[in-house]
């Protein structure tokens, strides 16, 4: 209390004349002065001073700024405490430091503890932590003990934040943790009526605590039959049904640490058929067809459809599209003057559905006349007079030798050769040959005598003309050796 007035005191002391300062000094109950000066003393001496007043009022209303400053608060509590690590003879801590914090700041923390069972808390640090994290040590192993973190600043301390539960001392040896395998991190699909047998793996000392649910729940223990040992967990069906497929999830726990893995399992069957199959137009050799997803997917989805067709005379089915995507589509090819019906069958990962969805309708395709014409060609007109394309060369040669004389002629229609010497046609005289293949013309001189010279000519001729080439042929007598001669 005496400390309080003091100020209150030297503010109200300030605006009187200096003259009350030495009264005001020695008096020995400062209590009765301060609450009677302030009151009395400034309208009092306020005129005495005469032109001082004016100059002295404003003074008068100083006190109202410095309102006491607002009483400081405490923090609101530490947040997200729980135990990091412990051994036999120490817990280690962590927090979040309060949501709210005063103007003052933070000064740090106290960690507390108490026996369990126990309102005995004592603090385990001397001076305000300022770190998040904090090693409790020289703990009695087998101790269950209480712990929480107090928030504290100029305001005091906050509300404390405890552990849920209370922390036994003792060693662990190895944290919990699944080791979950590769092929279950995805989505494991099998088929209705397989045999479910999953090994999923973990650590962890002493023996951790293992405990299973799906999508959430406990398991139903008369479907799914768990084995779990020190280094493994099993889950066991003996005949897949799609009620079964669900999110399982594992959790392994040791002590007050714990570690959980899941894993999806998907029971798959074979799909039913299309909803509904329908002809929706047929036009020449074509037949167009609609169809809709199955209603049951074999809880997985769909990846194709098949759809067949079947002559009515004969009834058997064919296949004419296969993992075909699409809800519709146009068949083609059919024959004029058969009639067809058509089912669809569905398809999923597990196969093609058992029974098929069949159109009420049929289609016929009908019979229509058909005229052939033929396209008119105009016949190109080839025909050609006879020209010759190599004539004939001039030639010398020898009594007794063979010679051969060689042209080629066109024409068309194929015009009719004939050889003639000086003019005169050779006709078939044996002493020539007359050959023409393919419009190439030779005539072969057969052992040439004295007077088979002269001017040789061949003639082709047919019904648009006629041409004719020539040369010379001399025949030479045979040089006689001068023995001879004589």
């Amino acid at each position: 209390m005496p400390s309080k007035p003091a100020p209150i005191k030297k503010a109200a002391n300030k605006e009187p004349a200096k003259k009350e300062e030495k009264a005001a000094e020695p008096e020995p109950a400062p209590e009765p002065a301060p609450e009677a000066a302030p009151a009395e003393a400034a309208p009092a001496e306020a005129p005495a001073e005469g032109e001082a007043a004016p100059a002295e009022a404003p003074a008068a209303e100083e006190p109202k700024p410095p309102t006491p400053p607002p009483a400081d608060e405490p923090t609101s509590a530490p947040v997200d405490l729980f135990i990091e690590d412990k051994n036999d003879t120490s817990v280690t801590i962590i927090w979040s430091q309060p949501e709210t914090i005063g103007h003052t700041g933070l000064d740090g923390y106290t960690i507390e503890i108490a026996k369990d069972g126990t309102e005995d808390w004592k603090a385990v640090n001397e001076e305000p932590q300022k770190s998040c994290r904090y090693v409790i040590k020289n703990l009695t192993t087998g101790d269950r003990l209480k712990i929480r973190v107090v928030a504290v600043n100029a305001g005091g301390r906050s509300a404390p934040c405890a552990l849920p539960e209370a922390v036994l001392v003792k060693e662990v040896a190895d944290r919990p943790k699944v080791r979950m395998p590769r092929f279950l991190r995805q989505r494991y699909v099998a088929n209705v009526g397989a045999k479910i047998n999953l090994t999923i793996p973990f650590t962890g000392k002493p023996k951790p605590v293992v405990s299973w649910t799906k999508d959430g729940q406990p398991l139903d223990t008369k479907r799914v039959n768990i084995r779990s040992t020190d280094r493994d967990s099993i889950v066991f069906i003996r005949a897949a049904e799609r009620d079964d497929s669900g999110v399982f999830e594992i959790c392994v726990k040791v002590d007050d640490f714990e570690d959980k893995a899941q894993f999806i399992l998907q029971i798959v069957e074979l799909p039913g058929p299309p909803a509904s199959l329908k002809i929706v137009d047929t036009w020449g050799f074509n037949v167009a067809l609609e169809w809709t997803p199955p209603k049951d997917n074999g809880n997985t989805e769909i990846t194709g459809y098949t759809i067949q067709k079947a002559d009515k005379k004969t009834g058997d089915w064919f296949t004419v599209l296969e993992h075909y995507h699409r809800l519709n589509a146009t068949i083609s090819d059919l024959i004029m003057g058969n009639t067809y019906n058509f089912r669809a069958f569905s398809e999923n990962k597990c196969g093609i559905s058992e029974s098929a969805i069949m159109a009420k309708q049929e289609a016929k395709i009908l019979k229509t006349g058909i005229d052939y014409k033929p396209p008119e060609y105009k016949e190109r007109d080839s025909s050609e007079a006879p020209k010759f394309t190599t004539s004939l060369n001039d030639r010398a040669t020898t009594v007794g030798y063979s010679t051969k004389l060689l042209c080629s002629v066109r024409g068309s229609p194929k015009p009719k050769v004939q050889w003639m010497k000086n003019q005169m046609i050779i006709g078939d005289d044996p002493k020539y040959r007359q050959i023409c293949v393919q419009g190439i013309c030779s005539l072969e001189i057969r052992k040439p005598g004295n007077f088979d010279g002269g001017v040789y000519s061949c003639k082709a001729k047919n019904d648009h003309g006629e041409a004719t080439v020539s040369c010379k042929l001399e025949v030479k007598q045979a040089a006689v050796a001068d023995a001879d001669k004589k």
